[in-house]
């Protein structure tokens, strides 16, 4: 089946670079690793880098399967400000839920977002964040300054992110912390400079004043840079948390998930109030994307998942995210469709609900 018309809301994103990139800097944009890319290999030969060559080449006016120094030539002759409009454009996304908490002096904001790909964009404010603002608090208000604080900065925010997957990985005490705990950890966290929240403590606060705020939280699971360590990222650590959250009725959204895709898929099927995606693995997968798809859609409700990129930086990703996603599923769905097993309207309902009708319902998008 045909799926490239289809509009999408990407739930979960990050801002497109700024700036024109050398090819050292772009190698080092299209890997999760924070490391440096050692001289004697390129990560244009990944499977990423390939799809790149493969599906991006042509929105540079560069036939499929362009020599990297060639494809890098053109985006620094065409302009950061062309080539981000042109990958926006083409990616189809109506509606972007950007996160903003990571390196946001390189990254368009969601106002530049949404001037450069004429799509609407909202912001996703990053929990921990706001906590690192409080600079100037003392340890016995900080409880009530961070929900003042967390109110103001998510007043027209359509969700909220902790990413304590970096910080102190899923398998944390989950209950909210009680009596002097909140305190106790405020004051040895402001005592040593504030900074990077790390203190597991906090992180608990924060992650429940997110919930007492009531709007979606967005977990980080799963694949991602070495900032985290994998295998405290499976989404199945997070089962007692999802149990004491669900009678707030908050929204719980798995993001990205792979290799634990499986594991978030039973999550979403046994919990009402969580969903998830795949987004992240799509890009860095490449040609494999329709088989990483295809294992998230065994067992899942499909009202439970939907689209993601996760793309941070150059704005291929953003694109590219859109398009391995529609095929994917297009080749997903059609098998079904070509075996009889679906049929033709159930499988368009379907990769519409995937698309942008579940992230419109979960995020009241309208």
């Amino acid at each position: 089946m045909e799926l490239a018309a289809l509009p999408l809301v990407d739930h979960h994103v990050h801002g497109a670079r700024r700036d024109d990139l050398t090819r050292a800097e772009f190698e080092d944009a299209i890997t999760e690793s924070d490391r440096p890319v050692p001289s004697w290999m390129s990560t244009f030969d990944s499977p990423l880098g390939f799809a790149i060559r493969r599906c991006c080449a042509p929105l540079l006016d560069l036939r499929p399967h362009a020599d990297p120094g060639d494809y890098v030539a053109r985006r620094r002759d065409l302009g950061a400000a062309e080539v981000n409009r042109r990958f926006l454009a083409a990616s189809g996304v109506r509606h972007f839920l950007v996160e903003t908490g990571f390196r946001a002096a390189e990254l368009l904001d969601p106002a530049g977002m949404a001037e450069a790909s004429g799509a609407v964009a909202g912001e996703v404010v990053r929990l921990e964040s706001v906590a690192e603002e409080l600079t100037d608090v003392a340890a016995a208000d900080f409880s009530i300054r961070y929900a003042e604080r967390l109110t103001e900065r998510t007043m027209a925010a359509p969700a909220a992110r902790p990413v304590v997957a970096y910080r102190s990985g899923l398998a944390s005490d989950p209950p909210r912390p009680r009596g002097p705990e909140a305190p106790e950890a405020a004051a040895r966290w402001l005592g040593a400079g504030g900074g990077r929240l790390s203190d597991p403590v906090l992180l608990r606060h924060v992650i429940w004043a997110g919930v007492d705020r009531g709007l979606p939280l967005q977990i980080h699971t799963g694949f991602g840079d070495p900032d985290l360590r994998l295998h405290r990222a499976d989404p199945l650590l997070l089962t007692r948390f999802l149990e004491l959250v669900e009678p707030h009725g908050v929204p719980v959204l798995l993001l990205h998930c792979y290799p634990f895709h499986r594991h978030a898929a039973y999550l979403a099927q046994a919990y009402p109030h969580v969903h998830f995606d795949v987004g992240l693995a799509l890009n860095y997968v490449g040609a494999a994307a329709t088989a990483v798809l295809a294992e998230a859609l065994e067992l899942a409700p499909f009202a439970k998942m939907l689209y993601s990129s996760d793309a941070f930086g150059p704005a291929e990703l953003h694109y590219l995210g859109a398009e391995l996603w529609r095929r994917a599923l297009s080749a997903v769905l059609g098998e079904r469709v070509a075996s009889g097993e679906w049929s033709a309207a159930d499988a368009q309902r379907v990769a519409e609900m995937i698309g942008y009708g579940n992230a419109r319902r979960v995020y009241d998008l309208g």
